[in-house]
């Protein structure tokens, strides 16, 4: 029941989604052959949601990698948990993107997109209900952010009412892997705003902050950055997974979080994090869970809640708990911060508890905040593009691959529209009503 289809694409998303398969493998009690050592009923339940059941009680991962160069996928191979992936669902080209957003999107890309969409469609009809697609990817190379939109894009086409949902990993304000990463990303973005039902923003910078600052590991690696994303991810599906008090699924979860269908792009976050040392000193409570969910230190994107407003937020408890305490701290939130939540949707706090917590720790919570904030990350990447694009630096690589420069355009003004899209919403306020209407009717007219 219920089933959602995992796609790692790029090298970032197959680090990503290695190292999620580990976490998922874990809490379902699945060792790295794929067969069930755990110690609860519980645990296989629903372990359909992510796994398909193979002959001799295997377990196999219900997951598509895919990259333009072999290299990623032979890592994932020789790592811990290689033999658990059924080997068709392996599907790589030979050349490599060169992180080049149209290499990945119309000529190398291309070239293993059946392939691809074989696979999901073989997945996809293995489903007794399909729940959606989740697709982990960066935006700063060539094939998360190239071939992983094209994917979203075909995907929409065939499957128009199952949800989709990207991690997707921005480029980070002060450290940069690739020197074109504006011009990829402003081409990815133009293309989530349109196909993607949830955007889960990461980037790591962030990351290493809260690795840095919180859970004080002096040399964090990119296993440590992929551990914190994938807390978050298996919160997000943890309802569909396990039982609970209060259930939400990646449908309700639009519904609520989604006030207007462009502006679906989040801030996750995670709580408990704390350094080794300093666990015995705390204790895990709701209020405790709340105040750090909600600490800017704490968001996996580096963007300040406070330089904007929560249009809706969601949080996802898990763990044993009182629902009375967990309603009573997320009032106390919103009254005590009510100038940090927009006052023209009344309640707009979504909550799910669900009784099994993490592997190893009492309870925990997932924070996703859609908050008008996150345009600060659209406004950076459109000024490091206008600069580029301004001189027409590099450009000749795109064009070369059979892009036209009005492409790069549409891109912008795309990116512009959304970053004024979240500036109005912020401003507004519950009492000026006419200015909306014109709007959406002169939307509507395009």
């Amino acid at each position: 029941m219920r089933e959602i289809i995992n796609l790692q694409v790029g090298s970032c998303g197959n680090q990503i989604g290695g190292k999620f398969w580990e976490v998922i493998s874990d809490e379902h009690g699945i060792d790295p052959s794929g067969c069930y050592h755990g110690d609860s009923d519980l645990q296989l339940e629903r372990i359909n949601v992510y796994y398909n059941e193979a002959s001799g009680g295997k377990y196999v991962p219900r997951t598509i990698l895919v990259d333009l160069k072999p290299a990623t996928m032979d890592a994932v191979r020789s790592g811990p948990f290689g033999c658990l992936y059924r080997p068709d669902n392996f599907v790589y080209g030979q050349n490599g993107a060169a992180n080049n957003w149209a290499r990945g999107h119309y000529t190398e890309g291309v070239e293993i997109l059946e392939s691809c969409l074989d696979v999901v469609r073989r997945e996809a009809e293995g489903c007794d209900c399909l729940q959606g697609f989740q697709v982990s990817h960066s935006l700063g190379g060539g094939t998360g952010s190239g071939l992983g939109t094209l994917l979203i894009n075909r995907i929409r086409e065939e499957y128009p009412d199952r949800i989709i949902l990207t991690f997707s990993v921005f480029p980070s304000p002060r450290v940069s892997d690739c020197v074109v990463e504006p011009y990829n990303t402003t081409l990815a973005v133009n293309q989530l705003v349109e196909n993607t039902d949830h955007t889960f923003c990461l980037d790591n910078e962030a990351l290493y902050d809260i690795c840095f600052r919180t859970l004080k590991l002096t040399t964090p690696t990119y296993g440590d950055l992929n551990h914190l994303i994938c807390a978050t991810m298996s919160g997000i599906t943890t309802s569909l997974r396990f039982p609970g008090q209060l259930n939400a699924d990646l449908r309700k979860l639009a519904v609520n979080m989604v006030p207007f269908p462009r502006l679906h792009f989040y801030t996750p976050g995670f709580a408990p994090l704390t350094s080794r040392g300093a666990q015995q000193y705390r204790a895990l409570t709701v209020p405790e869970l709340t105040l750090q969910m909600f600490d800017a230190k704490n968001m996996m994107v580096a963007c300040d809640p406070r330089h904007g407003r929560y249009l809706t937020v969601a949080t996802i408890f898990r763990g044993r708990m009182s629902m009375k305490e967990v309603d009573e701290q997320l009032v106390n939130i919103q009254n005590k911060n009510s100038t940090y939540f927009v006052e023209w949707i009344p309640n707009n706090c979504k909550i799910a508890v669900c009784d099994i917590p993490p592997r190893g720790l009492k309870m925990a919570s997932t924070f996703i905040g859609n908050t008008t904030a996150i345009q600060s990350i659209f406004k950076r990447i459109a000024e490091q593009f206008v600069a580029m694009f301004r001189r027409k630096a590099f450009l000749h690589w795109y064009t070369g691959e059979g892009m036209d420069e009005m492409e790069f355009t549409e891109a912008e003004s795309n990116m512009n529209d959304l970053v004024s899209e979240y500036q109005q919403y912020q401003d507004a306020t519950a009492d000026d009503e006419g200015e909306f209407d014109e709007e959406a009717e002169g939307e509507g007219l395009e």
